[in-house]
């Protein structure tokens, strides 16, 4: 079970994107995530009108990251963080192990 969940502020903690912020904004099966603005390369598409003359465009998008790369962000400190879980009133809640905030 993964413990980084869509929407998550994440902490990149390896890469050229090394300490940089950003939403996830994709989980895919294989332990990757697609984080915004993170991970950016270069894409070719093509134009979809036959006859317009549009030429082919260049565009940047994220590309995934593994899992391991990424830390959820304290909502307290700002810093990468591991992930808790506690019970209240009958509910599972995800904590930060640093601050022991509600994530």
């Amino acid at each position: 079970m993964a413990k980084i969940k869509l929407g998550d502020m994440v902490i990149i903690r390896a890469g050229k994107n090394r300490g940089e912020k950003g939403k996830v904004i994709n989980i895919l099966p294989g332990d990757k995530v697609v984080v915004e603005g993170i991970n950016l390369r270069k894409k070719m598409v093509r134009s979809t009108a036959k006859k317009s003359g549009d030429k082919p465009q260049q565009i940047e998008r994220p590309y995934p990251v593994h899992i391991s790369n990424v830390g959820i962000a304290d909502p307290k400190t700002g810093k990468a963080t591991r992930v808790g879980y506690s019970v209240e009133k009958g509910k599972k809640i995800r904590i930060a192990k640093k601050s022991g905030t509600i994530i």
